[in-house]
């Protein structure tokens, strides 16, 4: 918690979050302090899914799955040039049996299907994609047709790889495997209106390689010239929660 409120971004997209007592803590002290919340609690257990936490107001925006809908949380904010929707996904991970096959393929298609036009509103999609895009170097076998598939709808449907727009050529890892081999699972594509306002995107080591770890993966820092309407008046989390001195 300490860390995530340090960070200088207006909103977070966390991940992996479950039903557990430490997602519930988080959600807890950032809305006690103020922050807009919104975090659909994985079912059933052991389920993953997705939280934003923001410093500006939020409201539900226009994206919504049938199948694993915890796993793609979408929220709209208000800024000067108007809303801006921010859509969080975690895409199921999956081994070689045909049943996590089957799971990650049915999220996959219905997401794609259902992901807004790119060529119009102003829109950013990001989160753990568990995809790689298919020019990746390292090649590995293990990926399936239908995984790059899923990268490539984004471009298909006119959005714009953030990080690939800056960066064309970069070797970049979001998560490094026992063997040392680096893979770029996390991802953020922006509509073609944002296209022209991106003005950073990077990914943060920090969590990963700090003592204690808090992760095992990246996270990846995105900026846009875009300024928000109005910040919320939050406080510092950490401080939530506490009970106030009595005087007896």
């Amino acid at each position: 918690m300490a860390y995530l409120a340090a960070r200088p971004e207006h909103l977070l997209v966390l991940t992996e979050t479950a039903d557990s007592a430490g997602c519930a803590f988080l959600a807890e002290r950032f809305a006690e302090a103020g922050y807009a919340v919104t975090f659909p609690r994985p079912a059933p257990r052991g389920e993953r899914g997705v939280m934003i936490v923001s410093r500006l107001a939020t409201r539900p925006a226009p994206f919504a799955l049938t199948y694993l809908p915890h796993r793609a949380v979408a929220v709209s904010v208000d800024t000067a040039d108007g809303p801006l929707d921010v859509i969080g996904l975690y895409v199921p991970s999956r081994d070689a049996s045909p049943e996590k096959t089957e799971r990650k393929r049915r999220w996959l298609k219905e997401c794609a299907a259902t992901l807004p036009d790119g060529r119009t509103g102003a829109r950013i999609v990001l989160g753990d994609f568990n995809v790689l895009e298919p020019g990746h170097t390292p090649r590995y076998r293990f990926f399936a047709p239908f995984e790059y598939a899923f990268y490539d709808a984004f471009a298909a449907a006119g959005y714009t790889d953030a990080f690939r727009a800056l960066h064309p050529t970069a070797l970049a890892y979001s998560w490094v495997g026992r063997t040392g081999d680096g893979y770029r699972y996390d991802h953020a594509h922006t509509s073609g209106r944002l296209a022209a306002v991106l003005r950073s995107c990077s990914y943060v080591h920090e969590p990963r390689v700090m003592e204690g770890r808090l992760t095992d993966h990246s996270a990846l820092a995105v900026q846009l010239a875009v300024a928000p309407a109005g910040l919320l008046p939050t406080t510092d989390p950490k401080q939530a929660g506490e009970l106030a001195p009595v005087l007896f």
